[in-house]
């Protein structure tokens, strides 16, 4: 039915771009070739071989779509870029994780979640070439105190209502800056975004007012990325920010002439809608975002698209049209399918593999009030293959719902728990709560629940 109207690495810390590039570059799967690496950014396979053997340094602009491409974080960027500022790794010797320059060792999944927040900052002010206090607005929050905002929905206020005074910023160091944002995001930090959001978005719109034609388009299609952003954090925290966000993100990816910030823009929106309980309008704003897409061939619109066709199912779910649901997931799924045959993108939050198709029907059947055909795909998806703690989590919880809704407390126990170890902030979200406080008044006793439910704030939902 046609909807009309992979792993992500990360690096220990070396000083040598080159060997960064080469060891992202074949840790990819498919490989990815010199060749077809120069073809993407647009050079020679021969000038690839000269920035691996070190004979040359990309500019900045081709370095971040590098990145992009090759799934580099931030922090190796700026620790490679500024090999005599080394900053020591938690528990780096202690594991095992250190080697020689020329080796690529992936970091455990929990280690890497619980990485150190002010190490973070210092190598984004590295690589972006700003002061921390750009990037979170607080003298404070840039030596490590106590964050000014401890709740993300007054951050969020404060970010559209009360923005701080902010200068413009290079376009490629915006860029930078959002994309160590939506690390934050993506790791499932939301108390680290929301003091950096503020300034993130006052940043970005004064870069906009200082450009003009294509990079002010560009700087546009930023500014809508972070107002998304921003809409997606308000979205997992219920704050009624998200109509602000999900609005501005339209005005900016408008403006920006851009199809894939221009959906991304607009399935915030319909998320938004859909928890007010306006799932049919949220539809038709889906509707008119995959029509757009559909006539853009490039991946990262197609990318956009694919998430937009299963945040569609789970809307259609939400009318109780099950045909429509499952064969939305189903399109999603194989847009999905094709895009695995290419450059892949990771500037949004959902991408359309199988196993987030997977759990996109687990989270569908819940809705539908037949969780029981959510097992088969429960049990054939292995978490791992999520490249984000905030996906694991998301996986976990929809786990946990699967099992409430089947009796089974033990196994909804079980999968809470799960998401606290991948994203301890996910735990404290109000849905997760919610779903936590039902099983801690329910007649059962497990052992541990009553701590659980103390530690991340569900006792007194």
């Amino acid at each position: 039915m046609t909807f009309h109207a992979t792993a992500t690495h990360s690096l220990v810390p070396v000083a040598d771009i080159g060997v960064i590039i080469r060891s992202a570059r074949n840790a990819r799967r498919p490989r990815v070739t010199q060749a077809k690496l120069g073809a993407l950014i647009g050079y020679s396979e021969s000038w690839v071989s000269r920035v691996e053997k070190g004979q040359i340094t990309p500019p900045w602009a081709t370095l971040l779509k590098i990145a992009a491409l090759l799934h580099i974080t931030v922090e190796d960027l700026a620790q490679a870029l500024h090999p005599h500022e080394p900053e020591e790794v938690p528990g780096a010797e202690s594991d095992g994780r250190v080697s020689g320059p020329a080796a690529r060792v992936a970091i455990h999944q929990v280690a890497e979640d619980q990485e150190d927040v002010v190490l973070r900052r210092k190598l984004l002010r590295a690589a972006v070439g700003v002061s921390t206090v750009v990037i979170t607005g607080t003298a404070a929050a840039a030596k490590g105190r106590q964050p000014v905002f401890t709740d993300p929905s007054a951050a969020l206020e404060a970010a559209l209502f009360q923005p701080p005074q902010a200068d413009p910023l290079p376009l490629d160091r915006l860029v930078l800056a959002l994309r160590a944002a939506r690390e934050d995001f993506q790791q499932a930090r939301y108390a680290a975004l929301s003091e950096d959001l503020p300034k993130l978005l006052a940043t970005a719109t004064a870069t906009c007012d200082n450009l003009t034609g294509h990079h002010r388009e560009n700087a546009q299609a930023a500014l809508a990325r972070a107002y998304a952003m921003a809409g997606e954090l308000a979205i997992k925290t219920r704050s009624g920010t998200a109509w602000v966000a999900a609005d501005r993100a339209l005005t900016a990816a408008r403006a920006s002439g851009q199809a894939a910030p221009l959906g991304e823009a607009a399935r915030v929106l319909a998320v938004t809608m859909r928890q007010a309980g306006r799932s049919h309008a949220a539809l038709d704003v889906l509707a008119g975002a995959c029509a757009t897409l559909a006539e853009d061939a490039r991946p990262a619109a197609q990318d956009v698209r694919a998430a937009s066709l299963l945040t569609a199912a789970y809307t259609a779910a939400h009318t109780g049209d099950r045909s429509r649901a499952l064969d939305l997931a189903g399109e999603a799924e194989e847009i999905g399918r094709r895009l695995a045959q290419g450059p892949d993108t990771d500037s949004f939050t959902i991408h359309a593999t199988r196993a987030q198709c997977d759990a996109f029907h687990i989270s569908i059947h819940n809705v539908l009030g037949t969780p029981d055909e959510g097992i088969t795909y429960a049990r054939r998806i292995n978490p791992s293959v999520f490249t984000t703690p905030e996906r694991r989590a998301r996986y976990w919880t929809d786990t946990a719902r699967m099992w409430a809704r089947l009796g089974d407390h033990e196994r909804t126990f079980a999968a809470l728990r799960a998401v606290e170890q991948q994203a301890p902030e996910e735990a404290r979200r109000p849905s997760v709560r919610a779903l936590t406080a039902d099983l801690l008044y329910s007649p059962v006793n497990l052992p541990g629940l009553t701590e659980y439910a103390a530690r991340t704030r569900a006792a007194h939902n």
